[in-house]
């Protein structure tokens, strides 16, 4: 395996790996231990007490942070007629009304981070499952991304606003960008507050025993940084 770089290296020794910090703890040392020359992405990696071979186990939501990710969100509407000038008006960066943006998309078109669809246009946009699926941009019921017309506003705001969708992997563990390193603390553990609020409401009522089983916050770049769950579980929205 590929050896750390000598900046990884001075960052983890910052870190103490026996330790289990607050969140408040971790998300200070998380800025700490940056070190590339970019504004790094903080993230929250969380370990779930479920089993996601079971469909009755899933744990799949969306959490609005408060103070967003710190990035321009581009979003994309697949509407047509009426819906596509609401969806224009609310500030859409793309509105695919047509069959040449299906082509587009097919040929590998994905230059959007969210994608929307009111219910008339899926039997169009389920053709670019194998293409959307993976790279987790299919409009879905469950995320909230299929909506009727008249809450397009609502959906395009919040997707522009920090709206994250949050969804478990098949280790069972969910992995949720929460900011930038340039946050303040305050607001990386506030927009860390809702998303720990968020997975908690997510829960499904056939997961057995701890549910939230470890939390880890680290940086794009950045060592872990093991948080204590029961604190984390404990988090409060303001």
């Amino acid at each position: 395996m590929p050896k750390h770089g000598k900046k990884y290296r001075e960052a983890l020794a910052k870190v103490d790996r026996q330790r289990y910090y607050t969140p408040e703890e971790a998300l200070k040392l998380a800025k700490e231990t940056s070190y590339a020359n970019f504004d790094e992405t903080v993230e929250v990696h969380i370990r779930l007490g479920v089993d996601p071979r079971h469909a009755d186990q899933q744990v799949r939501d969306v959490v609005v942070l408060p103070h967003g990710l710190g990035k321009q969100v581009r979003v994309l509407v697949f509407a047509q007629g009426d819906a596509a000038r609401i969806a224009r008006e609310a500030g859409a960066d793309y509105v695919a009304d047509d069959d040449e943006w299906i082509k587009k998309i097919q040929n590998g078109w994905t230059d959007f981070d969210v994608a929307i669809a009111v219910p008339e246009m899926m039997g169009k946009v389920g053709r670019l499952g194998r293409i959307l699926g993976p790279r987790g941009l299919m409009p879905n019921p469950k995320a909230g991304t299929i909506v009727p017309a008249d809450a397009l506003p609502h959906v395009i705001k919040e997707a522009k606003a920090g709206r994250v969708e949050f969804r478990v992997d098949r280790t069972g563990n969910l992995h949720v960008p929460i900011g930038k390193v340039s946050f303040p603390t305050e607001h990386l553990l506030e927009n860390m507050a809702a998303l720990m609020h968020a997975v908690k409401r997510a829960r499904p009522a056939a997961a057995k025993g701890q549910y939230i089983r470890r939390v880890t916050v680290s940086t794009s770049m950045g060592p872990g940084i093991k948080v204590d769950p029961i604190q984390a579980s404990m988090m409060e929205v303001a």
